[in-house]
Protein backbone atom coordinates (compact mmCIF):
# COMPACT_ATOMS: atom_id res chain seq x y z
CA UNK A 1 0.00 0.00 0.00
CA UNK A 2 2.74 2.37 1.31
CA UNK A 3 4.79 1.63 -2.30
CA UNK A 4 1.13 2.14 -4.04
CA UNK A 5 0.71 5.51 -2.10
CA UNK A 6 4.48 6.62 -2.87
CA UNK A 7 4.27 5.80 -6.77
CA UNK A 8 1.22 8.03 -6.92
CA UNK A 9 3.08 11.04 -4.94
CA UNK A 10 5.80 10.29 -6.99
CA UNK A 11 3.76 10.87 -10.44
CA UNK A 12 2.06 13.70 -8.89
CA UNK A 13 5.46 15.76 -8.19
CA UNK A 14 6.72 14.99 -11.81
CA UNK A 15 3.42 15.89 -13.43
CA UNK A 16 3.50 18.82 -11.75
CA UNK A 17 6.67 19.80 -12.67
CA UNK A 18 6.07 19.11 -15.86
CA UNK A 19 3.27 21.41 -15.94
CA UNK A 20 5.39 24.15 -13.88
CA UNK A 21 8.26 23.92 -16.87
CA UNK A 22 5.19 24.09 -19.42
CA UNK A 23 2.63 26.61 -18.41
CA UNK A 24 -0.39 27.68 -20.00
CA UNK A 25 -2.17 30.37 -20.28
CA UNK A 26 -5.72 31.38 -22.28
CA UNK A 27 -5.50 34.16 -24.35
CA UNK A 28 -8.79 36.01 -26.68
CA UNK A 29 -6.61 33.68 -29.97
CA UNK A 30 -6.91 30.46 -28.20
CA UNK A 31 -3.97 28.44 -25.65
CA UNK A 32 -0.59 29.03 -25.52
CA UNK A 33 2.28 27.24 -23.67
CA UNK A 34 4.98 28.86 -22.45
CA UNK A 35 8.54 27.84 -20.86
CA UNK A 36 10.31 28.52 -17.28
CA UNK A 37 13.15 30.26 -17.14
CA UNK A 38 15.79 29.23 -14.21
CA UNK A 39 14.65 31.82 -12.01
CA UNK A 40 11.22 30.34 -12.04
CA UNK A 41 9.78 33.61 -14.21
CA UNK A 42 7.22 32.49 -16.71
CA UNK A 43 7.89 33.19 -20.17
CA UNK A 44 5.50 33.03 -23.21
CA UNK A 45 7.80 33.69 -26.47
CA UNK A 46 6.99 34.13 -30.32
CA UNK A 47 3.07 35.29 -29.60
CA UNK A 48 1.65 36.53 -32.70
CA UNK A 49 -0.21 40.02 -31.96
CA UNK A 50 -1.64 40.77 -35.88
CA UNK A 51 -1.73 38.29 -38.88
CA UNK A 52 1.37 38.07 -40.84
CA UNK A 53 2.08 41.21 -43.06
CA UNK A 54 2.67 39.64 -46.37
CA UNK A 55 1.63 39.46 -49.79
CA UNK A 56 -1.58 41.63 -49.91
CA UNK A 57 -1.20 42.85 -46.33
CA UNK A 58 2.21 44.38 -46.98
CA UNK A 59 1.69 48.27 -45.95
CA UNK A 60 -1.36 47.56 -44.42
CA UNK A 61 -2.43 47.89 -40.69
CA UNK A 62 -1.67 45.25 -38.58
CA UNK A 63 -4.79 42.81 -39.43
CA UNK A 64 -6.31 40.86 -35.94
CA UNK A 65 -4.83 37.87 -35.84
CA UNK A 66 -6.98 34.48 -36.76
CA UNK A 67 -7.62 32.16 -33.65
CA UNK A 68 -5.97 28.52 -33.17
CA UNK A 69 -6.85 25.49 -32.59
CA UNK A 70 -5.01 23.38 -29.76
CA UNK A 71 -1.63 24.46 -27.87
CA UNK A 72 0.15 27.00 -29.20
CA UNK A 73 3.77 26.81 -28.43
CA UNK A 74 5.49 29.82 -27.12
CA UNK A 75 9.20 28.71 -25.63
CA UNK A 76 11.00 30.19 -29.16
CA UNK A 77 11.13 33.93 -30.26
CA UNK A 78 9.82 34.87 -33.33
CA UNK A 79 10.97 36.24 -36.02
CA UNK A 80 12.99 39.30 -36.28
CA UNK A 81 12.05 42.25 -39.02
CA UNK A 82 13.53 42.28 -42.45
CA UNK A 83 16.54 45.05 -42.03
CA UNK A 84 20.79 45.29 -43.20
CA UNK A 85 22.98 44.35 -40.42
CA UNK A 86 23.43 48.50 -39.85
CA UNK A 87 24.29 48.29 -36.05
CA UNK A 88 27.37 46.02 -34.81
CA UNK A 89 26.11 46.07 -31.14
CA UNK A 90 22.45 43.74 -31.82
CA UNK A 91 22.25 40.55 -31.20
CA UNK A 92 19.45 38.29 -31.75
CA UNK A 93 17.74 35.04 -30.30
CA UNK A 94 14.88 35.29 -32.90
CA UNK A 95 14.08 32.28 -35.29
CA UNK A 96 15.52 34.41 -38.29
CA UNK A 97 14.39 37.25 -40.13
CA UNK A 98 11.23 37.51 -41.78
CA UNK A 99 8.44 39.73 -43.25
CA UNK A 100 6.26 37.72 -41.34
CA UNK A 101 7.39 39.31 -38.03
CA UNK A 102 4.80 40.41 -35.81
CA UNK A 103 5.55 38.91 -32.54
CA UNK A 104 5.56 39.73 -28.90
CA UNK A 105 7.19 38.43 -25.53
CA UNK A 106 5.95 37.73 -22.16
CA UNK A 107 7.74 37.86 -18.54
CA UNK A 108 5.67 37.19 -15.80
CA UNK A 109 6.43 36.37 -12.11
CA UNK A 110 2.47 35.42 -11.69
CA UNK A 111 0.98 32.26 -11.30
CA UNK A 112 -2.65 33.35 -11.90
CA UNK A 113 -4.73 35.67 -13.75
CA UNK A 114 -5.80 37.66 -10.60
CA UNK A 115 -2.61 39.45 -9.47
CA UNK A 116 -3.30 42.65 -11.47
CA UNK A 117 0.67 43.11 -11.33
CA UNK A 118 2.13 46.70 -13.21
CA UNK A 119 3.53 46.10 -16.84
CA UNK A 120 6.13 47.24 -19.05
CA UNK A 121 5.62 47.20 -22.97
CA UNK A 122 9.11 48.20 -24.34
CA UNK A 123 9.87 49.06 -27.78
CA UNK A 124 14.04 48.20 -29.19
CA UNK A 125 15.50 51.04 -30.78
CA UNK A 126 17.64 50.96 -33.56
CA UNK A 127 16.69 54.47 -36.23
CA UNK A 128 13.25 52.72 -37.32
CA UNK A 129 15.80 50.52 -39.85
CA UNK A 130 16.97 47.72 -37.38
CA UNK A 131 16.02 45.59 -34.11
CA UNK A 132 14.21 42.56 -32.48
CA UNK A 133 12.37 41.95 -29.48
CA UNK A 134 14.70 38.87 -29.31
CA UNK A 135 17.85 41.07 -27.66
CA UNK A 136 19.13 39.72 -24.82
CA UNK A 137 19.80 43.32 -23.56
CA UNK A 138 16.06 44.06 -23.74
CA UNK A 139 15.18 40.71 -21.59
CA UNK A 140 12.27 41.29 -19.67
CA UNK A 141 12.80 38.58 -16.99
CA UNK A 142 14.81 40.69 -14.35
CA UNK A 143 11.98 43.05 -14.52
CA UNK A 144 9.67 40.50 -14.15
CA UNK A 145 11.27 39.30 -10.69
CA UNK A 146 10.88 42.90 -9.54
CA UNK A 147 6.94 42.06 -9.34
CA UNK A 148 6.47 43.46 -13.43
CA UNK A 149 4.64 41.87 -16.70
CA UNK A 150 7.07 42.91 -19.03
CA UNK A 151 6.73 42.88 -23.13
CA UNK A 152 8.87 43.03 -25.95
CA UNK A 153 7.04 43.91 -29.17
CA UNK A 154 7.99 43.45 -32.70
CA UNK A 155 7.26 46.74 -35.41
CA UNK A 156 7.90 46.77 -39.37
CA UNK A 157 11.39 49.08 -40.26
CA UNK A 158 12.36 50.87 -42.78
CA UNK A 159 10.79 50.12 -46.25
CA UNK A 160 8.58 47.79 -44.80
CA UNK A 161 7.04 49.81 -41.92
CA UNK A 162 7.20 53.40 -42.84
CA UNK A 163 6.87 53.96 -47.05
CA UNK A 164 4.48 56.34 -48.22
CA UNK A 165 2.67 56.27 -52.03
CA UNK A 166 -0.93 57.89 -53.02
CA UNK A 167 -1.94 54.28 -54.04
CA UNK A 168 -1.63 53.34 -50.36
CA UNK A 169 -3.34 56.66 -49.45
CA UNK A 170 -5.85 56.04 -51.36
CA UNK A 171 -6.63 52.42 -50.46
CA UNK A 172 -6.19 53.27 -46.92
CA UNK A 173 -9.66 53.76 -45.26
CA UNK A 174 -7.86 55.86 -43.81
CA UNK A 175 -6.30 57.95 -45.95
CA UNK A 176 -2.79 57.24 -44.84
CA UNK A 177 0.00 55.32 -45.61
CA UNK A 178 3.48 55.10 -43.79
CA UNK A 179 3.56 54.78 -40.09
CA UNK A 180 2.81 50.67 -39.92
CA UNK A 181 5.15 50.33 -37.79
CA UNK A 182 4.07 52.37 -35.39
CA UNK A 183 0.46 51.31 -35.87
CA UNK A 184 2.11 47.50 -34.90
CA UNK A 185 3.02 48.75 -31.89
CA UNK A 186 -0.51 50.43 -31.88
CA UNK A 187 -1.89 46.96 -32.01
CA UNK A 188 0.48 45.40 -29.61
CA UNK A 189 -1.06 47.74 -27.11
CA UNK A 190 -4.22 46.58 -27.95
CA UNK A 191 -3.79 43.16 -27.44
CA UNK A 192 -2.06 43.91 -24.28
CA UNK A 193 -5.41 45.59 -22.99
CA UNK A 194 -7.35 42.34 -24.34
CA UNK A 195 -4.74 39.90 -22.81
CA UNK A 196 -2.61 40.97 -20.27
CA UNK A 197 -4.83 40.34 -17.54
CA UNK A 198 -4.61 36.47 -18.30
CA UNK A 199 -0.75 36.69 -17.58
CA UNK A 200 -1.17 38.45 -13.77
CA UNK A 201 -0.92 41.29 -15.48
CA UNK A 202 -3.00 45.11 -15.35
CA UNK A 203 -4.57 46.92 -18.02
CA UNK A 204 -4.68 49.89 -16.37
CA UNK A 205 -0.87 49.97 -15.51
CA UNK A 206 0.42 49.91 -18.83
CA UNK A 207 4.02 51.85 -18.85
CA UNK A 208 5.37 51.51 -22.45
CA UNK A 209 9.30 52.03 -22.45
CA UNK A 210 12.18 52.70 -25.48
CA UNK A 211 15.74 53.11 -25.77
CA UNK A 212 16.67 55.70 -29.43
CA UNK A 213 14.38 54.74 -32.03
CA UNK A 214 12.20 53.47 -29.16
CA UNK A 215 11.91 56.13 -27.20
CA UNK A 216 11.26 58.17 -29.86
CA UNK A 217 8.27 55.47 -30.57
CA UNK A 218 7.03 56.17 -26.84
CA UNK A 219 6.91 59.66 -28.40
CA UNK A 220 4.56 59.21 -30.89
CA UNK A 221 2.36 56.37 -28.93
CA UNK A 222 1.83 59.28 -26.26
CA UNK A 223 1.20 61.96 -28.81
CA UNK A 224 -1.51 59.45 -30.90
CA UNK A 225 -5.01 59.76 -30.29
CA UNK A 226 -5.05 55.89 -31.37
CA UNK A 227 -2.68 55.07 -28.26
CA UNK A 228 -2.74 57.32 -26.01
CA UNK A 229 -6.29 56.11 -23.82
CA UNK A 230 -3.99 52.81 -23.35
CA UNK A 231 -1.23 53.62 -21.30
CA UNK A 232 -0.60 54.91 -17.93
CA UNK A 233 3.16 55.40 -17.84
CA UNK A 234 5.66 56.48 -20.11
CA UNK A 235 9.95 55.94 -20.24
CA UNK A 236 12.07 57.72 -23.27
CA UNK A 237 15.83 57.03 -23.20
CA UNK A 238 17.22 58.94 -25.57
CA UNK A 239 15.03 60.19 -28.28
CA UNK A 240 11.79 61.56 -29.42
CA UNK A 241 9.56 62.25 -33.24
CA UNK A 242 11.03 66.38 -33.01
CA UNK A 243 13.07 67.67 -35.61
CA UNK A 244 15.60 66.95 -36.31
CA UNK A 245 15.27 63.14 -34.77
CA UNK A 246 13.45 61.28 -37.06
CA UNK A 247 10.35 63.61 -37.29
CA UNK A 248 7.45 62.77 -39.12
CA UNK A 249 6.74 64.80 -42.30
CA UNK A 250 3.68 65.79 -44.31
CA UNK A 251 2.09 62.75 -45.87
CA UNK A 252 2.56 64.31 -49.47
CA UNK A 253 6.55 64.96 -48.79
CA UNK A 254 6.12 60.92 -47.84
CA UNK A 255 4.23 59.73 -50.88
CA UNK A 256 6.78 62.17 -52.83
CA UNK A 257 9.52 59.93 -51.71
CA UNK A 258 7.86 56.61 -52.24
CA UNK A 259 6.85 57.79 -55.65
CA UNK A 260 10.28 58.40 -56.50
CA UNK A 261 12.06 55.20 -54.86
CA UNK A 262 9.35 52.89 -56.95
CA UNK A 263 10.79 55.08 -60.08
CA UNK A 264 14.55 54.50 -59.02
CA UNK A 265 14.77 51.15 -58.00
CA UNK A 266 12.01 48.89 -58.90
CA UNK A 267 10.42 48.21 -62.28
CA UNK A 268 6.99 48.36 -60.64
CA UNK A 269 4.04 49.92 -62.32
CA UNK A 270 1.29 49.76 -59.84
CA UNK A 271 0.94 48.71 -56.06
CA UNK A 272 0.14 45.36 -56.91
CA UNK A 273 3.98 44.54 -58.61
CA UNK A 274 5.05 46.96 -55.66
CA UNK A 275 3.71 44.19 -53.22
CA UNK A 276 5.23 41.17 -55.33
CA UNK A 277 8.40 42.14 -55.02
CA UNK A 278 10.47 39.09 -52.75
CA UNK A 279 10.93 40.84 -49.62
CA UNK A 280 15.05 40.47 -49.78
CA UNK A 281 14.45 42.12 -53.33
CA UNK A 282 13.06 44.95 -51.68
CA UNK A 283 15.15 45.46 -48.65
CA UNK A 284 18.25 45.85 -51.03
CA UNK A 285 16.65 48.09 -53.28
CA UNK A 286 15.74 50.47 -49.99
CA UNK A 287 19.24 50.30 -49.30
CA UNK A 288 20.43 51.42 -52.20
CA UNK A 289 18.07 54.39 -52.35
CA UNK A 290 20.19 57.70 -51.32
CA UNK A 291 18.04 60.70 -52.56
CA UNK A 292 18.16 63.97 -50.71
CA UNK A 293 15.28 63.18 -48.61
CA UNK A 294 14.94 60.09 -47.36
CA UNK A 295 12.62 57.42 -48.99
CA UNK A 296 11.25 55.98 -45.66
CA UNK A 297 9.82 58.49 -42.93
CA UNK A 298 6.69 58.39 -40.63
CA UNK A 299 3.93 61.05 -41.88
CA UNK A 300 1.38 63.03 -40.15
CA UNK A 301 -0.94 61.23 -41.56
CA UNK A 302 -4.34 62.81 -39.83
CA UNK A 303 -4.73 59.32 -38.52
CA UNK A 304 -2.19 58.25 -36.10
CA UNK A 305 -0.19 61.68 -36.20
CA UNK A 306 -2.71 64.64 -36.93
CA UNK A 307 -0.05 67.07 -36.43
CA UNK A 308 3.36 67.26 -35.61
CA UNK A 309 4.77 66.62 -32.11
CA UNK A 310 5.44 69.67 -30.97
CA UNK A 311 1.88 71.00 -31.84
CA UNK A 312 0.01 68.01 -30.27
CA UNK A 313 2.39 68.63 -26.68
CA UNK A 314 1.71 72.01 -26.91
CA UNK A 315 -1.87 71.92 -26.65
CA UNK A 316 -1.62 69.72 -23.83
CA UNK A 317 -3.62 66.87 -26.06
CA UNK A 318 -0.87 64.19 -25.93
CA UNK A 319 -1.46 61.12 -23.00
CA UNK A 320 -1.56 63.03 -19.74
CA UNK A 321 0.46 60.66 -18.00
CA UNK A 322 3.87 60.59 -15.64
CA UNK A 323 6.88 60.49 -17.94
CA UNK A 324 10.51 59.18 -17.37
CA UNK A 325 13.15 60.76 -20.28
CA UNK A 326 17.24 61.43 -20.58
CA UNK A 327 19.67 60.85 -22.65
CA UNK A 328 23.43 59.85 -21.96
CA UNK A 329 26.42 62.14 -21.60
CA UNK A 330 27.91 61.83 -24.69
CA UNK A 331 25.48 60.51 -27.21
CA UNK A 332 27.73 60.76 -30.05
CA UNK A 333 31.46 61.71 -30.83
CA UNK A 334 32.70 64.87 -31.37
CA UNK A 335 33.22 63.54 -35.10
CA UNK A 336 29.40 63.93 -35.73
CA UNK A 337 30.62 67.69 -36.09
CA UNK A 338 34.65 68.13 -36.94
CA UNK A 339 33.95 64.85 -39.36
CA UNK A 340 37.59 64.22 -40.07
CA UNK A 341 39.23 67.27 -38.77
CA UNK A 342 41.21 67.36 -35.98
CA UNK A 343 39.61 69.05 -33.03
CA UNK A 344 41.62 71.98 -32.93
CA UNK A 345 40.19 75.52 -31.83
CA UNK A 346 40.69 76.60 -35.43
CA UNK A 347 38.56 73.74 -36.80
CA UNK A 348 35.94 73.84 -34.34
CA UNK A 349 35.75 77.04 -34.79
CA UNK A 350 35.15 76.78 -38.70
CA UNK A 351 32.92 73.62 -38.34
CA UNK A 352 30.54 76.15 -35.91
CA UNK A 353 30.92 78.67 -39.04
CA UNK A 354 29.25 76.04 -41.90
CA UNK A 355 26.90 74.71 -39.79
CA UNK A 356 25.26 77.93 -38.41
CA UNK A 357 26.79 81.04 -40.45
CA UNK A 358 25.68 84.45 -39.10
CA UNK A 359 24.77 83.08 -35.99
CA UNK A 360 28.26 80.73 -35.23
CA UNK A 361 29.33 83.32 -32.60
CA UNK A 362 25.77 82.39 -30.40
CA UNK A 363 27.21 78.71 -30.78
CA UNK A 364 30.51 79.43 -30.04
CA UNK A 365 28.99 81.65 -26.31
CA UNK A 366 27.27 78.42 -25.87
CA UNK A 367 29.63 75.25 -26.69
CA UNK A 368 32.99 77.43 -26.37
CA UNK A 369 36.02 75.55 -27.87
CA UNK A 370 39.43 77.96 -27.03
CA UNK A 371 41.63 75.20 -26.26
CA UNK A 372 41.82 71.26 -27.60
CA UNK A 373 40.40 69.92 -24.32
CA UNK A 374 37.49 72.36 -24.13
CA UNK A 375 36.64 72.13 -28.52
CA UNK A 376 36.68 68.49 -27.57
CA UNK A 377 34.26 68.61 -24.93
CA UNK A 378 32.06 71.34 -26.67
CA UNK A 379 31.92 69.39 -29.91
CA UNK A 380 30.95 66.30 -28.36
CA UNK A 381 27.87 68.29 -26.29
CA UNK A 382 26.83 69.96 -29.51
CA UNK A 383 27.16 66.63 -32.08
CA UNK A 384 25.14 65.28 -29.00
CA UNK A 385 22.05 67.59 -28.93
CA UNK A 386 21.72 67.89 -32.51
CA UNK A 387 21.58 64.14 -32.41
CA UNK A 388 19.16 63.33 -29.75
CA UNK A 389 19.57 65.30 -26.69
CA UNK A 390 17.66 68.32 -28.35
CA UNK A 391 14.50 66.61 -29.46
CA UNK A 392 14.29 64.22 -25.75
CA UNK A 393 15.12 67.37 -24.08
CA UNK A 394 12.29 69.51 -25.95
CA UNK A 395 9.61 66.49 -25.26
CA UNK A 396 10.37 66.47 -21.04
CA UNK A 397 9.80 70.10 -21.41
CA UNK A 398 6.92 70.53 -23.46
CA UNK A 399 5.19 67.58 -21.41
CA UNK A 400 6.18 69.60 -18.28
CA UNK A 401 4.17 72.38 -18.75
CA UNK A 402 1.14 70.57 -20.70
CA UNK A 403 1.36 67.15 -19.73
CA UNK A 404 -0.39 67.82 -16.42
CA UNK A 405 2.16 65.11 -14.26
CA UNK A 406 5.47 64.56 -12.80
CA UNK A 407 8.50 64.67 -15.48
CA UNK A 408 11.80 62.64 -13.93
CA UNK A 409 14.51 63.78 -16.41
CA UNK A 410 18.05 61.71 -16.02
CA UNK A 411 21.19 62.20 -17.52
CA UNK A 412 23.38 58.51 -17.40
CA UNK A 413 27.05 59.46 -17.09
CA UNK A 414 28.38 55.63 -16.73
CA UNK A 415 31.06 54.65 -18.48
CA UNK A 416 31.26 51.14 -19.87
CA UNK A 417 34.03 48.97 -18.60
CA UNK A 418 35.51 48.51 -22.34
CA UNK A 419 35.13 52.30 -22.83
CA UNK A 420 38.77 53.93 -23.25
CA UNK A 421 40.38 54.91 -20.68
CA UNK A 422 39.85 58.94 -20.35
CA UNK A 423 42.81 60.95 -21.24
CA UNK A 424 43.86 63.80 -18.51
CA UNK A 425 41.57 67.07 -19.71
CA UNK A 426 39.73 65.11 -22.52
CA UNK A 427 36.17 64.57 -22.32
CA UNK A 428 34.48 61.24 -22.50
CA UNK A 429 31.53 60.24 -21.41
CA UNK A 430 28.15 57.22 -21.83
CA UNK A 431 27.67 56.82 -25.58
CA UNK A 432 24.17 56.28 -27.17
CA UNK A 433 22.32 52.92 -26.02
CA UNK A 434 24.99 52.11 -23.66
CA UNK A 435 22.77 52.46 -20.73
CA UNK A 436 20.23 49.71 -21.33
CA UNK A 437 21.67 46.78 -19.81
CA UNK A 438 22.06 48.89 -16.76
CA UNK A 439 18.28 50.01 -16.89
CA UNK A 440 16.86 46.34 -17.95
CA UNK A 441 19.61 44.52 -15.33
CA UNK A 442 20.86 42.42 -18.42
CA UNK A 443 24.62 43.47 -17.47
CA UNK A 444 24.92 39.20 -18.03
CA UNK A 445 23.54 39.84 -21.72
CA UNK A 446 27.13 41.05 -23.15
CA UNK A 447 29.42 38.61 -22.05
CA UNK A 448 32.03 40.56 -23.19
CA UNK A 449 32.16 42.98 -21.28
CA UNK A 450 33.93 42.89 -17.78
CA UNK A 451 31.43 44.26 -15.27
CA UNK A 452 32.29 45.16 -12.16
CA UNK A 453 30.57 45.58 -8.56
CA UNK A 454 30.32 49.34 -9.53
CA UNK A 455 28.76 48.44 -12.60
CA UNK A 456 26.38 46.34 -10.91
CA UNK A 457 25.95 48.97 -8.54
CA UNK A 458 24.67 51.23 -10.70
CA UNK A 459 22.35 48.71 -12.73
CA UNK A 460 20.88 48.19 -9.25
CA UNK A 461 19.91 51.74 -9.02
CA UNK A 462 18.80 52.32 -12.10
CA UNK A 463 16.23 49.76 -12.63
CA UNK A 464 15.30 49.91 -9.08
CA UNK A 465 14.34 53.73 -10.25
CA UNK A 466 12.47 51.96 -13.52
CA UNK A 467 10.32 49.68 -11.45
CA UNK A 468 9.80 52.29 -9.20
CA UNK A 469 8.25 54.31 -11.94
CA UNK A 470 6.37 51.35 -13.92
CA UNK A 471 4.22 50.41 -10.13
CA UNK A 472 3.86 54.28 -8.87
CA UNK A 473 4.52 56.75 -11.79
CA UNK A 474 7.16 58.22 -9.35
CA UNK A 475 11.05 56.30 -9.36
CA UNK A 476 11.54 57.14 -5.65
CA UNK A 477 11.55 54.49 -2.96
CA UNK A 478 13.43 54.08 0.16
CA UNK A 479 17.05 53.40 -0.39
CA UNK A 480 17.99 55.40 -3.65
CA UNK A 481 18.66 58.80 -3.78
CA UNK A 482 16.40 61.67 -3.86
CA UNK A 483 15.29 62.07 -7.58
CA UNK A 484 12.97 65.12 -7.91
CA UNK A 485 10.24 65.82 -10.51
CA UNK A 486 9.55 68.47 -12.68
CA UNK A 487 6.21 69.97 -13.08
CA UNK A 488 5.16 73.36 -14.43
CA UNK A 489 6.64 76.25 -13.19
CA UNK A 490 8.92 73.93 -10.99
CA UNK A 491 12.83 74.37 -11.28
CA UNK A 492 14.44 72.01 -13.26
CA UNK A 493 16.33 69.39 -11.74
CA UNK A 494 17.53 65.71 -12.67
CA UNK A 495 18.75 62.83 -11.55
CA UNK A 496 22.71 62.13 -12.86
CA UNK A 497 23.04 58.38 -13.25
CA UNK A 498 26.97 57.45 -12.13
CA UNK A 499 29.33 55.80 -10.42
CA UNK A 500 27.78 58.81 -7.43
CA UNK A 501 23.92 58.99 -8.50
CA UNK A 502 22.73 62.34 -7.52
CA UNK A 503 20.27 65.10 -8.56
CA UNK A 504 21.64 68.06 -10.34
CA UNK A 505 20.24 71.56 -11.00
CA UNK A 506 19.90 72.18 -14.90
CA UNK A 507 23.04 74.15 -16.48
CA UNK A 508 22.63 73.96 -20.31
CA UNK A 509 18.87 75.49 -20.77
CA UNK A 510 20.16 77.89 -22.58
CA UNK A 511 21.96 75.70 -25.15
CA UNK A 512 18.49 73.96 -25.49
CA UNK A 513 16.51 77.42 -25.66
CA UNK A 514 18.78 78.49 -28.62
CA UNK A 515 18.38 74.96 -30.66
CA UNK A 516 14.50 75.39 -29.88
CA UNK A 517 14.99 78.78 -31.99
CA UNK A 518 16.75 76.62 -34.92
CA UNK A 519 14.33 73.92 -35.07
CA UNK A 520 11.07 74.65 -34.30
CA UNK A 521 11.58 77.22 -37.47
CA UNK A 522 11.67 74.23 -39.72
Amino acid sequence: MKKHLFASFALSLSLYAAIAQHPQVRIANGLLEGGMEKSGIRSFKGIPFAQPPVGDLRWKEPQPVANWQGVRKADHFGNNPMQKPIFGDMRFRSAGMSEDCLYLNVWTPATSAKEKLPVLVYFYGGGLMAGDGSEGRYDGESMAKKGIVALTVNYRLGVFGFFAHPELTKESPHHSSSNYGYLDQHAALQWVQKNIAAFGGDPKKVTIAGESAGSISVSVQMASPLSRGLIAGAIGESGAAINPTLAPIPLADGEKNGLAFAAAKTTAKSLAELRAIPADKLLEAAAAFTPGSPAMSATIDGYLLPKSLPEIFMAGEQARVPLMAGWNSAEVPYQFVMRADEPTPENYRKAVKQLYGARAEEVMQLYPGNTKEEAIRSATALSSDRFIVYSTWKWADMHSQTGGKPVYRYLFSKLKPSAAPQTPGVFRGAAHASEIEYAMGNLASDPAVKWTEEDRKVSEIMEAYFANFIKTGNPNAAGLPEWPAITKGSKVNFINIDTETKAEAEQDRKRYLFLDQVYMKK
